[in-house]
């Protein structure tokens, strides 16, 4: 048979980059550029390049999976599902869970909350953007109206200032970067703001604002209290699309700026020369990430980066706004479908108003309208458990404690491609289709929908993610809620129920390169790539100031914890690391965790490059090879997060934000204990 090349769309990152594979004989042997396409025109990242390799892996999961005399053994459908429907019907609304992921398509997430809600009766709905983009949505819905990503990535390239908050996009978002590049090709200045002195700040920033962990606000306050003090605010905007000025105005003109520089560690020239080059810009364009999100005041966080744009008037226009840089493939869909204890799809809160919409969509009576748990509260407070495509002891931060906690469940069903850390402590383990081994829908970092075609067949009995949950809702009594046929049918019920989805069809995207960006309203609308044209998402339309005041993180070094611990990623690995760890050529360049820490550290610990060292906090300790690199200050350490027998959240902090329940896993204290 002849070779095809069948284009798609990468399956890892949020960007949504186009790709050819390769086809031959029904099976994928290879990536190629697909240049048309309007994301990434024909260039990838490592990742791109080897998109397919995992899921030819040997250990793909290929049959269900059922714990018999402690050892998990193969089962079929029919066993696995009936004895998952047995021990669901002794849960309640109260110790039951469920956690999606942002590796689900829209159609499998859309079906996993209406499970949740219509079978088992309770918000207790989650996915694991709670874990990075809660912050987001805590800091702009106030702000702004809306957690999303307020522009294009095309529309990058027209802005003339670009702040990357705490993103270290030449590694986590390389095809993005390539268009800051460019911007910066046009005369864009760009500043950058990360403890370590990455690739991002070597290579792309003009000024890096190399701040001590956790000190976002205090720099943030101090580049507004100069902007105002040099008369540069855009006076025009504030007057027309903002409120609440006045009482921002009187608490930055008490900020001390010595004092914040002294907090931050960045030299006040440094915060000088990036708050007025910003304010000067016609476009500012801020891109942020987890870096300042995942503290105990993440929200917090993203609340001053709005400020900071309202106060300069860069939102609502193309190449400008706070853009939440989303990690994962679907991270943006999952959370529209109504992944969330608190929302229902379509970003209806849970309440009264939403419930009759809903029951009346449905079909249904006694829709749970108290809000549910979050994430990590379910991992502590449920009996029962539903994981699908996520692990929580990779991503939650004190693994150890994590893991008591599920031994202790009563019941715990996953659902994925592989056997994860946590389907091994499982009851019950589903075997799942992923990527091109089924139809669907995803939804990017700009808001992009695009439709990702099934042309190969999952490895086994695998099944789509849909296609599972409505098999258990139909045992629970409730098959005519979940007659589904096809992801298709899947999406026109969302399209019917999510305003922002209304005009996208399956035959649109089919015809569009690139996908649509929502809000769509309807069918002959072209899509909405830049959000607030004419105002923001707040009830009254405008965009409200907030006063924030520095807090320290929850966990300092003292003399026993001596050392700032942050976390993140690397470029050649996606997350957990279950699927690119499965792919040779990047296992090839990063296999194992490791440890960088500061050359003066170094010498003062009495450790070389490729020693292994203890690394332990209050909640645990891990082993870690030394890698030596000034991409770290004295007194921080680095650790990526993708390594199971390294993992970074065994010694994370699980002290939460207040107003998100997001974990501060970017910063704790840690000590160092050399091998002897």
């Amino acid at each position: 048979m002849g070779i095809k090349y069948v284009p798609t769309i990468c399956p890892y990152c949020s960007c949504g980059c186009g790709i050819y594979l390769v086809v031959k004989d029904g099976r994928i042997i290879g990536v190629e550029p697909w240049k048309e396409h309007p994301v990434n025109e024909g260039a990838n990242c490592p990742k791109g390049k080897n998109a397919y390799e995992y899921i030819y892996s040997e250990d793909r999961l290929k049959m269900p999976l059922v714990r018999k005399n402690g050892i998990l053994q193969e089962s079929s459908w029919d066993e696995a599902l009936d004895l998952v429907a047995a021990n669901l019907k002794e849960a309640t609304p109260e110790n039951f869970g469920l956690i999606a992921s942002c590796r689900n398509s829209n159609e499998d997430a859309y079906v996993m909350q209406k499970f949740a809600r219509v079978v088992m009766g309770t918000n207790n709905v989650e996915y694991c953007g709670r874990l990075c983009h809660s912050s987001a949505v805590a800091g702009l819905v106030p702000t702004m109206g809306s957690g999303v990503m307020q522009t294009s990535q095309p529309e990058i390239e027209l802005s003339d200032c670009i702040f990357l908050a705490g993103v270290n996009i030449k590694e986590t978002f390389p095809l993005i970067a390539r268009r800051v590049l460019r911007a910066k090709a046009k005369g864009a200045k760009v500043f950058y703001t990360d403890p370590r002195n990455t690739a991002t700040a070597k290579h792309l920033a003009d000024i890096h604002l190399q701040l001590k962990s956790g000190t976002d606000a205090a720099l943030i306050n101090a580049m507004m209290s100069i902007i105002l003090a040099e008369g540069l605010e855009d006076k025009e905007f504030i007057a027309s699309k903002t409120a609440g000025f006045d009482e921002l105005r009187n608490f930055l003109s008490k900020v001390d700026l010595k004092q914040a520089e002294e907090i931050t560690g960045v030299p006040l020239e440094k915060i000088r020369e990036a708050a007025i080059t910003y304010a000067k810009a016609d476009r500012g364009c801020i891109l942020y990430d987890q870096g300042i999100c995942q503290h105990t005041v993440g929200g917090d966080n993203v609340k001053l980066h709005a400020d900071l744009a309202l106060l300069c008037g860069h939102a609502g226009k193309p190449g400008s706004g706070v853009n939440s840089m989303r990690g994962q493939i679907n991270g943006e869909g999952s959370g529209d479908m109504g992944c969330l204890c608190v929302f229902y799809p379509g970003f209806k809160r849970v309440g009264e108003e939403t419930v009759k919409f809903f029951e009346e969509a449905w079909g249904v009576s006694n829709l749970p309208m108290k809000p549910g748990i979050t994430y990590i509260d379910q991992l502590y407070k449920c009996g029962f458990l539903y994981m699908v495509g996520g692990d929580p002891m990779m991503v939650v931060p004190d693994v150890n404690n994590v893991k008591k906690a599920l031994q202790s469940m009563s019941f715990i069903v996953v659902q994925d491609i592989f056997l994860t850390e946590i389907a091994k402590l499982a009851h019950v383990v589903l075997p799942a289709a992923t990527w091109v081994e089924r139809e669907g829908t995803h939804t990017f970092i700009d808001r992009r929908v695009q439709k990702i075609n099934k042309f190969i067949d999952p490895p086994g009995e695998a099944k789509p993610d849909w296609w599972i949950v409505s098999q258990l809702a139909e045992r629970m009594g409730h098959k005519d809620k979940f007659n589904f046929d096809s992801a298709g049918e899947i999406f026109e019920e969302i399209r019917n129920c999510v305003p922002q989805y209304k005009g996208i069809t399956y035959e649109r995207l089919e015809k569009t390169t690139g996908g649509i960006h929502w809000p769509c309203p309807s069918e002959d609308h072209p899509g909405t790539p830049t959000m607030f044209l004419q105002k923001f998402g707040t009830p009254d339309g405008l965009g409200h100031f907030q006063v924030v005041e520095y807090k320290p993180p929850a966990e300092v070094p003292d003399e026993e914890y001596s050392y700032f611990l942050t976390t993140g990623r690397s470029i050649f690995h996606y997350h957990t690391g279950h699927m690119t760890r499965r792919t040779p050529k990047l296992i090839n360049e990063a296999h194992q965790g490791f440890v960088e820490i500061n050359p003066e550290d170094a010498v003062k610990v009495g450790v070389r490059d490729k020693d292994i060292v203890t690394l332990e906090t209050r909640r645990g300790s891990i082993e870690a090879e030394v890698r030596v690199t000034d991409e770290v200050q004295p007194g921080l350490l680095f650790i990526p997060l993708h390594f199971p027998d390294s993992c970074a959240n065994v010694l994370t902090n699980s002290a939460l934000d207040p107003s998100c329940k997001c974990a501060e896993t970017k910063v704790c204290a840690v000590k160092i204990k050399v091998k002897q």
